[in-house]
Formats: structure tokens, sequence, C-alpha cells
């Protein structure tokens, strides 16, 4: 952070992104690494040998310690910093990836799994809070989406190279990412809305100043007033955290994050990137080569992904969230319909209708459906216990990815690939009509401003305006005067 380096705000930020960014390319490789290792360790001659059931215990384990993970990172990101947690969730990468390359068992690769999902738990809320509170307004968007989206490339990455070399040395190749990350975390700065939360104004003001530039230092002076009210409130019993949760500013970002947690797995990209050989041959036929399209469809996300970085930042976040929504649904509904009439003999098989679906399905994806989640998710929660609101809402998460990944073939076999269709489209559909409801556009806002709009009571007046700081200065007002009476 020495000032002799002549960097402009922006290119810190994006040094605080780079380094999120690389390591959310090792978890894309963890996406995808099932789709390359499951078809390797079910082959002839595999040193470890897994049934249909062991294999979807790799699929889908890590959605379940991902819980885990989730609810340990508050205390320590609340306690130790963002950096302090960003450190543990990256080692405990690494070491997944070492139980991947050095498994003789099953037992291995399944701790493997589950320690893998357990730093995803950690990461999963860190990468859009520490993002989010060292970013600015006009960049953050683009910056979170670049956090989220890396994810893609490393799906991309992994399937490519699990296509030519053994599972092992694609661990060993996708472990490279999380230790890089780890050596820029070090000379990262300490987020300053967190040493805001501990009263040391000093450190805040000079993180906030070489982040984001004596034009912010407004900001900088709300976020430092409204963190002298609340740094001492602390949750030490449950009845304390139902209280906490109870707020408007709380339960309402919650519920607009279950709706979009819930969306992300039933969208198809998580599915795709694991069953993907499965999917692609029931679509197009058993003579497909399944492992083209899968790395041509990594492509297309890849490719969005930069047509994303751009729309992100020039889109309102409501507007982009449902085109591409709209969009998701009407790709799924006509792959179902495809198969339907295809089944029935009504139209022949075909190999390139479907692809063109599907790619538009993946294109939807990278588009909004999964990096938005993400990046509302840095922008909806308050400051006060923001990491306990981030990992509640990550609950859904975990419940949904793991349903949808544990559960997928027998779906298949029960109402086939064209009902796990039409089932995802109505599950979308009904989540962004919860969301349309509770979300208000968070686009251009500081954090505060988007606090306040949950804070129902200061804006029935006329929420359709403009948020501004005297909504805060008006919040801060009423909680300094409780603060004296008591």
């Amino acid at each position: 952070m020495s000032e002799k380096i002549r960097f402009t705000p922006f290119m810190r930020q994006c040094l605080v992104a780079a380094a999120v960014s690389i390591n959310m390319v090792g978890f894309g490789c963890t996406a995808g690494f099932p789709g390359i290792m499951l078809p390797q360790l079910q082959e002839p001659g595999s040193t470890i040998s897994v049934t249909k059931d062991q294999a979807s215990w790799l699929a889908s384990v890590g959605s379940i310690t991902l819980v885990f993970g989730t609810f340990n990172v508050p205390s320590i990101m609340s306690r130790y910093g963002r950096k302090v947690a960003l450190y543990a969730a990256t080692v405990v990468s690494i070491l997944a990836w070492c139980c991947y390359m050095l498994a003789t068992s099953y037992g291995v690769l399944l701790l493997g799994a589950m320690a893998h999902g357990f730093s995803f738990g950690m990461i999963a809320p860190l990468r859009s809070i520490y993002v989010g509170e060292c970013s600015s307004p006009r960049y953050r968007g683009g910056l979170l989406a670049i956090c989220i989206e890396s994810q893609i490339f490393g799906v991309l990455i992994v399937h490519l190279t699990g296509s030519f070399i053994s599972y092992q040395l694609t661990a060993l190749y996708s472990m490279s990412f999380p230790v890089i990350s780890l050596v820029i975390f070090i000379y990262s700065p300490e987020s300053p809305s967190w040493l805001a939360t501990k009263g040391q104004y000093d450190k805040c003001r000079q993180n906030f100043l070489w982040l984001r530039g004596e034009e912010e230092i407004p900001e900088c002076e709300d976020m430092i007033q409204a963190a002298n009210v609340l740094q001492n409130s602390s949750l030490s019993t449950v009845k304390e955290i139902i209280e906490v949760v109870k707020k408007k500013e709380y339960f309402k970002p919650i519920i607009v994050m279950f709706a979009l947690y819930i969306i992300i797995p039933c969208t198809g990209g998580l599915p795709t990137a694991i069953y993907g050989v499965t999917i692609l041959k029931i679509l197009m036929g058993p003579e497909v080569n399944a492992n083209l399209w899968m790395v041509g469809l990594d492509c297309v996300r890849v490719v969005t992904t930069g047509i994303t970085v751009f729309v992100i930042n020039k889109v309102k976040r409501r507007k982009l969230l449902f085109s591409v929504g709209s969009l998701c649904v009407g790709s799924q509904i006509c792959l179902g319909a495809y198969m339907i009439l295809r089944n029935n003999g009504l139209i022949p098989l075909n190999l390139w209708i479907p692809g063109v679906l599907i790619s538009v399905q993946m294109l939807s994806i990278s588009l909004g459906m999964q990096p938005l989640p993400g990046v509302i998710a840095g922008e909806v929660y308050p400051l006060q216990h923001r990491g306990l609101a981030g990992s509640i809402g990550l609950i859904m998460l975990s419940i949904s990815v793991f349903s949808v990944l544990k559960g997928y073939m027998s779906l298949i076999s029960m109402i086939g690939l064209e009902g796990i269709y039409f089932l995802f489209s109505l599950v979308i559909t009904f989540c962004l009509m919860v969301v349309w409801v509770l979300l208000p556009e968070t686009s251009g806002r500081t954090l505060q401003e988007v606090e306040d709009h949950f804070r129902a009571p200061l804006l029935e007046a006329d929420e359709r305006q403009p948020l501004t700081r005297s909504v805060t200065a008006s919040y801060l007002s009423i909680n300094e005067k409780r603060c004296v009476r008591v």
C-alpha cells in the first residue's frame, strides 16, 4: 500500500478484485472438477472405483459442508477481519486439492469434496462483502461481476485440461490459483468498513483514501458515523440473533437472496458443469462428442463474461436480472418442448436445434443469472452483522444446490430431462416474482443508501425518490437518541 506506487484508485480496486477473481478461478475448477473426475473413476481399470450413488455424493456433498463454512466465517471476519477470513478459506481450498491429488480411496476423495464445500462456504459471502466494501459504487457492479464470472473461466480450464490429463494432474494445476491469490491477499488492504466497526477510524480513512480517493471521502465519514453508533452491538444468544433478523433491513435482503440462490442451480449451469456429458447425450443423441460440446459451451460462457462486465455497469440491476431471467426461462421451455416433439416423432433428431437452445441458456446464465446474485449480495446486506446476514442467505444456496445435484439423475429417471426443464422454469419464474416485489434498484447507490431503503419507515412517504444522505443522517440521529436514553 505504499504511496510510492502511483496507481489510480480504480487500479487499486482492481487489485482487490484480481486477488478474489484468481481465487474464484480455483473455485470454478472445483465446480467443474467432478465433470472430468467422475468419468475417469468409472472407467475400467481405475485405481479407485465408485458406484453411481458414490459419484452423486462426490458431486453434491460439498453443498452440505458449505453450510458449516458459511456459519464459521462470520465470526472470523467480524473478529479478525476480512483478510484473515480470506486466508483461512484459501488454505482450506489448497488442502482440498491436496486430497484429490493424493487420494488412494473413495473416502479421501470424499474428504476433498467436503473440504472444498467448506472453503466455498467461507469464500461465498466473503467475496461479495470484501469487494463490495472496497469498491466505488461506479465500479462495484463490474468488479463483483468479474469475481463471480471468474468461476466460469475455472470451469472451462478444468474441463479442457481434464480432457487430456489425469484428474490428479488437473488437481495439481488447479491448486495454483488459490496459491497465487493467497500471495496477492498479503498485499491487499483490509476492508475500511470492518476497520470502522472496530473503531480504527484513522486506519479506516487511510485505507478508504488509498482505495477510493479523496472524491468519495464523504461516504467514508457517513460509514464511520454509522459504525460509531453500531460498533458496540454484538450477538451472544439465539434470541438476539432472531431479534436482529426480524428487522426489515435484515429479513427483506435475506428473502431476496433466498430467491436468487434458489435460482442459481435451477438455471442449469451447475448441473451442466457436472453432468454435462449425460445431459448432452440425451439432448443430441448418444453419438455426439459430448466432451467437445461441453468445452464449447464453457467457451460461450467465458466470452459472455466479458460482455457481462461491461453491461453490468451500464444497465440497471433490475432490468438486467429480469431480462436475462426471461431469456433463461424461455430457453428451458423451448428445450423441453423440443424434447417432447422429438420423443413423439414429430421432429427428427437434430444436433443444432438443441445446441443453439442450450447455448442461449448458457449465455443467459453468464450474462446475469450467475453473477447477479453475487453482485446483489455485496450490496443489500446491512453493515451491522453483515457476515451473519450473508451466511443465513447462503443456507438456501446450500439447500438448493444439494437438492439439485444430488437428485438430478433421479429426476431424469422420473420425469425426464424435458420435465426438469419445465420444473426449473416454474421455479425460476416464481423466485423472480418474489425479487420483483422486494428488490430495489442498487446500481449507483452507496451501500448505506441501499441499507436505508430497506429500513421502510424512513421511506414510506415516497419510496420512489432517490435515496439521499439525509436518510442516513435521520437514521443515525434516531439511533444516537436511543443510545443517549440507554
